[in-house]
């Protein structure tokens, strides 16, 4: 464990840098949603995918969003992050990747794995991915219950297995989103894949936003938060490479002790997105409302977005909440992650003070 004084020094000098990036933004990672469908239909899916219908982005679309972005900025220091739905069933989801790769552009993958085979595998190598996120989020039972897919299981397995085995990629990850029904299959879900040899085994609470809306009793109590903690905590101990996700200031017990870095929402400020309408955002974990919509892509140049708009990023997202901007720890947290805010009540919608510390 961290030494006290050490975290704050840490959590300080965060805080700087998270001042400095709303004065001068950095864009690192760009978020490419190919498509809104999806061939499962998980209860904890933020974008409620398969409930609407899109006009989606063409090929010719992405070839103009791609070489603008390079002419803008600095590809070297940023990545491209691939998502969906599910990204493999665009039809044309190698052309666009590897013309992505054409121009040298880095770039990763989340997908379900369902659709990932030996031979999808060589080619998204070839089209140059480096690191893919797997989603399981349960033993067989469990998780084809909740992806609501008889066989995911099965299925993703077999595809991280593809993955793994292939042998050539930067980091192959698996996601787990832990809720309270499956809590319990932490230990076992960790013999699974330590056996595999995956990269990195990242581990979030199942959060308040889309359709976990809808399945309350879902989400994780106050105990619940505790054991999921602890169990990262001490992986992390034993040099396991578990890791839990990006959301949440997680307080003084456990800040700086379940991931490699210390707690800064980063949407707008180092983090953008563009969704498959074309629809100019931060993060897509956010709630797609309209007046957070920054822009389109087919009437906006993205490089001009980011430079002239994202205000409602680079300020304090709890400036306005009296019981934010009174908390002792304010200063690190700014109102957490933009993905679990509450609009209608403007206040944090997850909030782990008086949770774990």
């Amino acid at each position: 464990m961290l030494d006290i004084k050490l975290k704050k020094e840490k959590a300080d000098m965060v805080a700087d840098y998270r001042r400095q990036l709303q004065k001068s933004p950095k864009l690192k990672y760009l978020f490419l949603e190919l498509t809104s469908h999806c061939n499962e239909s998980c209860l904890h899916c933020g974008s409620r995918c398969g409930e609407f219908e899109y006009d989606e982005l063409t090929f010719d679309d992405y070839r103009h969003i791609l070489d603008t972005v390079k002419e803008d900025f600095d590809i070297r220091r940023m990545m491209l992050c691939i998502t969906g739905g599910e990204p493999l069933l665009r039809p044309d989801f190698f052309e666009i990747m590897n013309y992505a790769k054409s121009l040298g552009f880095t770039w990763g993958m989340t997908s379900n794995g369902t659709l990932i085979d030996d031979e999808v595998t060589q080619r998204l190598y070839d089209a140059g991915m480096g690191t893919i996120a797997v989603s399981i989020d349960g033993l067989p039972e469990y998780h084809d219950a909740f992806r609501r897919t008889p066989g995911g299981f099965d299925a993703a397995m077999k595809g991280l297995h593809s993955l793994v085995d292939f042998g050539k990629f930067k980091d192959v990850m698996v996601t787990t989103v832990i809720t309270h029904q499956n809590i319990d299959q932490l230990d076992a879900l960790y013999d699974i894949f330590r056996d595999i040899d995956i990269d990195t085994w990242r581990v979030i609470n199942m959060e308040p936003m889309g359709r976990a809306n809808d399945y309350p009793d879902l989400l994780l109590t106050k105990d619940d938060y505790i054991r999921l903690f602890e169990f990262i905590r001490n992986k992390r101990i034993a040099n396991e490479n578990v890791t839990y996700g990006c959301g949440h200031f997680l307080g003084p017990e456990y800040e700086g002790e379940l991931r490699d870095w210390f707690y800064m929402c980063i949407a707008g400020t180092q983090v953008a997105s563009i969704a498959s309408n074309g629809d100019i955002l931060a993060c897509l974990d956010i709630e797609r409302r309209p007046e957070l919509v920054q822009g389109n892509i087919k009437t906006d140049r993205f490089g001009d977005v980011w430079r002239d708009k994202f205000d409602f990023y680079r300020r304090d997202l709890g400036s306005e909440c009296a019981e934010c901007h009174n908390c002792d720890y304010y200063k690190y947290c700014l109102g957490d992650s933009v993905h679990s805010w509450d609009f209608e009540k403007n206040k944090p919608g997850l909030c782990m003070k008086g949770i774990v510390f």
